[in-house]
């Protein structure tokens, strides 16, 4: 069970990667620069959740807050925000350069971030998700480049709305 929320959680929060990815796609980004891109990505993923985690263990421990009211909230914050995002007008999108890549990967892993600081609840280990979400946030944006101009534009907000929705039902749930 712990496998298949840590999976879902991973997915959720790669979707904002994979529809700017898939933005981003339309572009007809160098293969080369989609997989730089998609390792980017899940590196900010892997590290994120761990620097959440060890912030999240300080302020929990230094408030003496319950974990799982935090869990609730934290995913239901992030899900909530990541519906609202996904009607916000795009600005034009332009070819990045190799800076903007890393801020690309640190902009799409914010999420990861919040999530961290919630892990000790859900995972024991905090490297298993971590791993995780590195895997599925590199897959999503790198699928998201490749089939960006395939695709129709309105499927990239439509998967932010449904990373956002699986979040927000998550942390509703997880609190019962």
């Amino acid at each position: 069970m712990e496998f298949l929320l840590i999976l879902v959680i991973g997915i959720s929060v790669s979707m904002d990667a994979f529809s700017l990815s898939l933005a981003y796609g339309t572009l007809g980004i160098l293969r080369r620069q989609r997989y730089c891109l998609a390792i980017i990505v899940g590196v900010f993923h892997f590290f994120m959740p761990i620097l959440g985690y060890l912030f999240g263990n300080f302020v929990i421990n230094l408030l003496n807050l319950d974990p799982d009211i935090i869990v609730t909230l934290v995913l239901v914050f992030i899900g909530i925000d990541m519906i609202i995002s996904s009607f916000k007008k795009e600005d034009n999108l332009k070819v990045m350069k190799k800076l903007e890549y890393l801020f690309f990967g640190l902009a799409v892993s914010i999420d990861s971030f919040s999530i961290g600081m919630t892990l000790t609840d859900i995972s024991k280990n905090v490297f298993y998700p971590a791993i995780v979400f590195s895997l599925c946030s590199g897959v999503c944006t790198f699928i998201g480049l490749s089939f960006g101009n395939k695709i129709e534009k309105s499927l990239g907000k439509i998967a932010t709305i449904g990373g956002g929705v699986v979040l927000t039902i998550i942390g509703l749930v997880y609190m019962f």
